[in-house]
C-alpha cells in the first residue's frame, strides 16, 4: 500500500465534496464519511496496524496531521453556514417593530373586574361615592368598631389570616365603611369594594374573593329604604326585574339582620332540576340590615340623631351567575379559554 497515495486520495476528495456542500447537514455528514468510525481517515489509521513497527510512527504522524486539517476545514465551513443560516433566518423572519401591532390592541376585563365597574358604576347612580381602604387592617377596624369585641364568637365566623404583629388581612370591606364615616361624618352613602381574605378553598370558595358593602347613614332611614336599593341594583345587575325575599339572620354590625335571596337567573323557580338553583328557585346573594348603634358610636355618628343601613355581597358569586361560569376557582387559574366561554362582550 502507497500511504502518500492514500492520503494525497483522501484530501483531494474532501476538498471536492468540501466545496460542494451547501448546507449544514452537506457538512455533517461529510464529517461522518471522513472522521466517523466507519470513515475514510478511520480507515487509514486502521491501517497502521499492518505497517512494520519502523514506518508506524511516521505514518501515524502523517494521517493525524489530515486529521486535524480535515477538522479544521469542516469547523471553518460549518460555522460560516451556522452564520450564514442565522443571517437568512433573520430576514425570514424580520419584524418591523416601528410597525402598529396588529390583532387587538388591549387586554379583555376580568369577569370580577367587570362586575366590579358594574355595581359601582350602578351605585354611583344612586348617589353613593366609592371608598377604598387597606387590605392590611388593624384589629379595631376589622372587628370591634365592627361590635366584634375579643372573645366575641363571631370573630369564629372569619377564620383571618393574621400577622406577627397583630394587624391581620382584612376579611371583609366593612372596616372601609367605619373608616369613612370616622373621615367624612354623617350623611354619608359610600359603596366598598374590594378583595378581602379568609381561611377557606373549596369549588364555591377561595382564601382570597371580591366584596361589595354599601352603607348609607341619613336621618329616618328604614328597611324599606333598604330593601328598596338593594332590589333596584340587583334588578341592574342582571338586566331584568327579580323577584327577591328576605330571611332573619344574624351579623354583630347590624340589628336587624337579613341575608337576601334573588329569583334563580335561570329558570325562575320553575325548572326542579335547575343546576344553578338546584330546585329551589332562590339564590342567596348576601346579608344585610340596618346599622347597629354601637357601630355608629364607632364611626363617631350619633345614634340618637342618625341611623343606617348597610349590605354586603361577594362579587366572585355574582360574576359567576351573571356569566353562567360553573366553577369558582378558575376565575383566579389565568384560563382565558374558561373565563371567556361564559362572556357575551
Amino acid at each position: 500500500m502507497d500511504l502518500k497515495l492514500d492520503i494525497e486520495g483522501v484530501r483531494s476528495s474532501f476538498l471536492s465534496e468540501l466545496e460542494d456542500a451547501k448546507s449544514l447537514d452537506d457538512l455533517k455528514d461529510l464529517r461522518v464519511r471522513y472522521l466517523g468510525k466507519k470513515g475514510k481517515v478511520t480507515a487509514l489509521l486502521k491501517s497502521l496496524r499492518t505497517m512494520s513497527p519502523e514506518e508506524r510512527p511516521e505514518a501515524g504522524k502523517v494521517i493525524n496531521e489530515l486529521k486535524q486539517v480535515l477538522d479544521s476545514d469542516l469547523t471553518e465551513r460549518s460555522k460560516r453556514a451556522e452564520d450564514e443560516a442565522l443571517r437568512q433566518k433573520e430576514l425570514d423572519e424580520f419584524v418591523d417593530v416601528t410597525q402598529p401591532a396588529r390583532g387587538r390592541l388591549s387586554g379583555g376585563v376580568h369577569p370580577v373586574m367587570q362586575v366590579m365597574y358594574d355595581v359601582s358604576e350602578i351605585l354611583t347612580g344612586l348617589g353613593f361615592s366609592v371608598a377604598l381602604g387597606p387590605e392590611v387592617e388593624d384589629d379595631f377596624h376589622n372587628f370591634e368598631a365592627l361590635n366584634i369585641p375579643p372573645h366575641h364568637p363571631a370573630r369564629d365566623m372569619q377564620d383571618t389570616f393574621y400577622f406577627d404583629d397583630g394587624r391581620l388581612l382584612r376579611t371583609h370591606t366593612s372596616p372601609v365603611q367605619v373608616r369613612s364615616m370616622l373621615a367624612y361624618g354623617a350623611p354619608l352613602r359610600v359603596a366598598c369594594p374590594g378583595k378581602v381574605y379568609r381561611r377557606d378553598s373549596d369549588p364555591t370558595h377561595s382564601p382570597m374573593f371580591h366584596q361589595i358593602e354599601g352603607l348609607l347613614v341619613e336621618e329616618d332611614v328604614s328597611i324599606g329604604d333598604l330593601k328598596g336599593c338593594l332590589e333596584a341594583m340587583v334588578s341592574a345587575i342582571f338586566s331584568r326585574p327579580l323577584k327577591a325575599r328576605y330571611r332573619a339572620s344574624y351579623f354583630p354590625f347590624t340589628e336587624p339582620s337579613m341575608e337576601v335571596d334573588i329569583e334563580c337567573i335561570a329558570c325562575s323557580g320553575k325548572d326542579p332540576y335547575c343546576r344553578i338553583c338546584k330546585g329551589t328557585g332562590w339564590l342567596e346573594i348576601g346579608g344585610m340590615g340596618m346599622v347597629h348603634p354601637e357601630v355608629l358610636r364607632a364611626g363617631g355618628v350619633d345614634p340618637e340623631r342618625f341611623n343606617g343601613f348597610a349590605w354586603g355581597m361577594g362579587l366572585d358569586r355574582i360574576a359567576m351567575l351573571k356569566y353562567d361560569l360553573r366553577d369558582l376557582r378558575p376565575l383566579f387559574e389565568g384560563d382565558l379559554s374558561y373565563l371567556l366561554s361564559g362572556r357575551d362582550e
